[in-house]
């Protein structure tokens, strides 16, 4: 006998006791109990739903609340190339010597007409150089026996950039007029030198300025009720994060400055903890505040009026941030800066 044919009889002894029921409807499917169905998750609802010991004390913490902020770091890149090295110096220095040593000779005919003012004024700077075509690097000449012995001494000052500044000032100098007459020494007229690299920002160490630190970014801080910081205000509902940013820079500094949001993404956030009585009570919320950065092309910061109770401004450099800012918030901005 199979296994099913012995739970078909087995079924059939169990209903069997019923007198509703008679033998041949005992042996169909039909007449097999149904148990009734439930889903999985049914449990799960069973489960959650529950009651629960309404005494006991509910053990998730609540969040502290926090005002997200967007604020602005406004920078003015830098307006001249950095100071070289000495190293990099002698090492143009030398670069420039060696160019001399593979470029072919200098054709004057090609460049200058013969009998002509220019042809005379190239004519006398070559003597006073001995024969050396480039303009700064003093009395060397690239074809000659010598020319392997194109490195300089140690102090030599040749390389410095002072003193190749003054070699293409004195080589820009006219010695030749339209008429084709030498112009006497006394009656040259010097070339203006280039503006000064140290300005008088500078020297007055006045960091509300623009024109200071020239070869350096510098960065739009402002003074409040907390201490120095970056412009930034509270995120209201009907805006977004750039949005913010552009209201509070035009808020803060004033709208006669040209200036332009690199990208509407944050380089940088701060978080400030809320502060809480014993009790756990907030007494003051926390902040989270997302810096966009922006760009000044033309302009300068104006407080007045402004309605965040800023009272000073500066414009300072990486390192002068460093001691103006708290630690933690200065930890904050640090990697979006630049080291330059």
């Amino acid at each position: 006998m199979t296994a099913s044919s012995r739970g078909g009889r087995a079924v059939q002894a169990v209903l069997s006791t019923s007198p509703n029921v008679c033998a041949r409807c005992a042996s169909s499917p039909s007449a097999l109990p149904r148990i009734p169905g439930r889903l999985y998750s049914s449990l799960a609802a069973a489960v959650a739903k529950t009651p629960t010991d309404a005494t006991s004390p509910s053990t998730a913490p609540k969040s502290p609340p926090y005002d997200v902020r967007s604020g602005v770091i406004l920078t003015r890149p830098p307006l001249v190339t950095r100071k070289l090295h000495p190293f990099e110096n002698s090492f143009f220095f030398y670069q420039k010597r060696l160019e001399e040593r593979l470029n072919t000779p200098f054709i004057t005919s090609i460049y200058f007409k013969p009998d002509t003012a220019r042809r005379l004024d190239w004519n006398i700077k070559v003597e006073e150089r001995q024969g050396t075509v480039a303009k700064e690097l003093g009395v060397y000449h690239g074809k000659s026996s010598k020319a392997w012995d194109d490195e300089l001494k140690v102090g030599d000052e040749l390389s410095n950039q002072e003193t190749i500044v003054k070699s293409l000032l004195k080589d820009a100098e006219a010695r030749v007029s339209d008429d084709a007459e030498v112009i006497a020494a006394e009656d040259v007229v010097p070339v203006e030198p280039p503006a000064d690299r140290v300005t008088e920002a500078d020297s007055k160490g006045d960091v509300r300025r623009l024109d200071r630190q020239l070869d350096r970014t510098l960065y739009l801080v402002v003074k409040g009720k907390d201490g120095w910081g970056f412009p930034a205000d509270v995120i209201p509902k009907e805006e977004n994060l750039h949005e913010s940013a552009k209201r509070v820079l035009d808020q803060t500094a004033g709208i006669n400055m040209n200036t332009w949001l690199v990208s509407r993404i944050p380089v940088a956030h701060v978080v400030s903890r809320p502060k809480l009585s014993k009790e756990g009570a907030v007494e003051k919320k926390g902040e989270k505040t997302f810096f966009i950065k922006g760009r000044i092309m033309a302009g300068q910061a104006d407080l007045k009026d402004n309605p965040f109770g800023y009272t000073e401004f500066k414009w300072l450099t990486r390192e002068e941030l460093e001691k103006e800012l708290p630690k933690a918030y200065y930890k904050g901005v640090r990697n979006m800066m630049t080291d330059r």
